[in-house]
């Protein structure tokens, strides 16, 4: 595990206490359920984690970068606040 998703792993699952695997989380990124569920993994991506290192977590993990942004976008207008990613 490099040291960008080790990173990301601990910034999304340490304060929900949760266990999501890198690849979990890349599948909740790219799914639009994951807001309108409020997936708070997936806002914890969007909104905690640097830009950078967003999009190095999305290459790594070899995810359709514009179904990432379609689900940031979503998370965006729920927040009713601008995401790096939303386009």
């Amino acid at each position: 595990m490099s040291k960008v998703t080790a990173q990301v792993l601990a910034t999304v699952n340490g304060p929900y206490r949760t266990r999501q695997s890198a690849q979990q989380l890349a599948a909740l990124i790219a799914d639009p359920s994951s807001a309108l569920t409020h997936n708070a993994a997936a806002f914890a991506f969007f909104s905690e984690i640097a830009t950078d290192a967003q999009l190095a977590f999305i290459a790594e993990m070899n995810v359709d970068v514009a179904k990432v942004k379609a689900v940031a976008r979503q998370f965006a207008d729920m927040a009713g606040y601008p995401l790096p990613l939303a386009p």
